[in-house]
């Protein structure tokens, strides 16, 4: 302890004053020294006393403040003992208040689940009770109805098919006069906008395949001398002149268009030169071509400038000017782009899409026709591979492929080029069909009809623009008819080729006859 160390020092310097005066008193002399050394000895006899007091004393407060420390600890040890002890009697009292409610959940369950038992005993035998019950019914039904089960369901299942029948008929008819009231009215509007802002001349042009002669002598003159002179055009053209006996007239006929144009031109020009003979031919036939080559060049110009498409491949405005010497059922196909462009530009601009690729859609959407003489494939195909060949965009391609509905229509550009395509194709007087295919369409719209059950009769009248069926009343009822009518028209689109739309109507008529005597 502290004060221990003090009372230590205290003697150690005690002993060390008595040995430095000893010391002095050997020095300075017995006698002095002896005098000194009573009086260190008394002065360390009292620095021993008084610190042997101190230290006494300090022992004394260091006992005390200990015992008070101790006594402090013991205080607070005793009071942290008696809480913790407090706090795990609360908690084995909150123990055993669960563990009574535990048990007390567990016998509540342990009599639902007894319960539960007894009931499903119960509804188990209930449930055999209505199975007799229900057999010895059935029974009695089949005696009383004479029906046995499997009939009775088939009779069921009859009249359900009956009022499905009719109500898939009436919620069809619902549905069809709705959406009809609104498309309809929505597409009478922009396309009647769109006519009346293109209007079109209503006469199909004529591709003229005939040479004027001023005179039947100029035959002879065309011939040659031993036919020289036809042999050196048609080797030069790739045409065959049809020299006959109409009246100042030749024919010139060939598949390809352009090559009719050129040897028609030349034709012509000799004509009018008078000199005809095989190096003339030549010469006047290499004039047409050039001159046939700058029209197809500026006809094509031409279509892109009044279309305001921009930025078409110089070689596809030449095959597009190629249309010019193009027809399709009488129709000048140039002419017919450039309607369609302009018609799907109107469409679009109602509709809120892109104006200008609609417009550049329509007006490449027949540029297969301008060389499907000279390339194997339809024109649909052929007009897909040049423009994929020139770079245009996908969308353009896909309007192209689509026109026709050789492949489903993905885009509104398609859906527009379509609409604008049928709507310049059937207007009235734009193309013209000959007499051979007009019957054979007819004749295969009325067979087709008449494959179908229930068909009494049919008949294709208004130009083959609406089919007239006679139904069976005793195996098409009223409601079948709707149905009957919306899978022939789905039958005829899939199968026949046709210019507008097709009308398909039934009738249905029932007739009683007696006869008063």
């Amino acid at each position: 302890m502290p004060e221990t160390t003090k009372l230590i020092v205290i003697i150690v310097v005690a002993v060390i004053l008595i040995a430095a005066a000893l010391v002095i008193g050997l020095l300075v002399g017995r006698k002095k020294a002896e005098k000194d050394l009573a009086k260190a000895q008394e002065d360390a006899t009292s620095i021993i006393n008084s610190a042997i007091k101190t230290a006494e004393a300090k022992k004394r407060e260091a006992l005390v403040e200990a015992k008070e420390e101790i006594h402090k600890s013991r205080t607070e040890y005793e009071h942290e003992e008696k809480n913790r002890r407090a706090e795990l009697q609360k908690q084995e009292r909150r123990l055993q208040q669960k563990e009574e409610n535990l048990d007390k959940k567990t016998d509540a369950l342990e009599k639902k689940n007894d319960q539960l038992t007894r009931k499903m005993a119960d509804l188990d035998k209930l449930q055999e009770e209505v199975a007799l019950v229900k057999r010895s019914q059935l029974e009695m039904l089949e005696k009383i109805s004479g029906y046995t089960i499997e009939e009775a369901k088939a009779y069921l299942i009859k009249n359900i098919e009956t009022e499905v029948t009719h109500e898939a008929a009436m919620k069809l008819k619902e549905i069809e006069a709705k959406y009809k009231e609104e498309a309809d009215e929505k597409a009478r509007e922009y396309i009647s906008l769109a006519i009346q802002r293109c209007a079109a001349d209503h006469v199909a042009e004529a591709t003229v395949s005939v040479v004027p002669l001023p005179n039947d002598e100029m035959k002879g003159r065309i011939i040659g001398r031993e036919g020289r002179n036809i042999r050196s055009i048609e080797t030069l053209t790739g045409v065959d002149l049809i020299i006959d006996d109409t009246p100042e007239a030749i024919t010139v006929s060939c598949f390809d268009p352009v090559r009719r144009e050129i040897a028609r031109l030349a034709l012509e020009s000799l004509i009018v030169d008078g000199r005809i003979h095989p190096s003339r031919i030549e010469e006047m036939v290499e004039k047409a071509r050039k001159s046939v080559d700058a029209t197809i060049k500026a006809e094509g110009e031409r279509a892109v400038f009044e279309t305001g498409v921009r930025g078409l491949h110089p070689e596809l405005i030449k095959i597009l000017g190629r249309q010019k010497y193009r027809t399709s059922y009488g129709q000048n196909v140039l002419n017919h782009s450039i309607e369609v462009a302009h018609v799907s530009g109107l469409l679009a601009a109602e509709l809120g899409v892109d104006v200008a690729l609609a417009k550049r859609a329509g007006l490449l959407h027949d540029i297969g026709k301008s060389i499907d003489h000279e390339v194997e494939g339809s024109h649909v195909q052929i007009g897909v591979d040049l423009a994929r060949k020139y770079k245009e965009s996908e969308a353009v391609i896909h309007a192209i492929e689509a026109h026709h509905g050789g492949v489903e229509a993905k885009t509104v550009i398609a859906c527009i080029v379509q609409a604008a395509d049928t709507i310049s194709a059937a207007r009235p007087g734009a193309r013209r069909e000959n007499v051979q295919n007009y019957i054979k369409r007819l004749e295969k719209l009325e067979e087709l009809t008449n494959s179908f059950k229930g068909v009494d009769s049919s008949y294709a009248i208004q130009a083959g623009r609406e089919i007239r069926i006679m139904v069976k009343p005793e195996e098409v009822t009223e409601d079948e008819m709707v149905l009957l009518a919306r899978d022939i028209a789905k039958k005829i689109e899939a199968e026949l080729e046709y210019p507008g739309q097709i009308k398909v109507n039934l009738l249905r008529e029932t007739r009683a006859v007696e006869y008063a005597k």
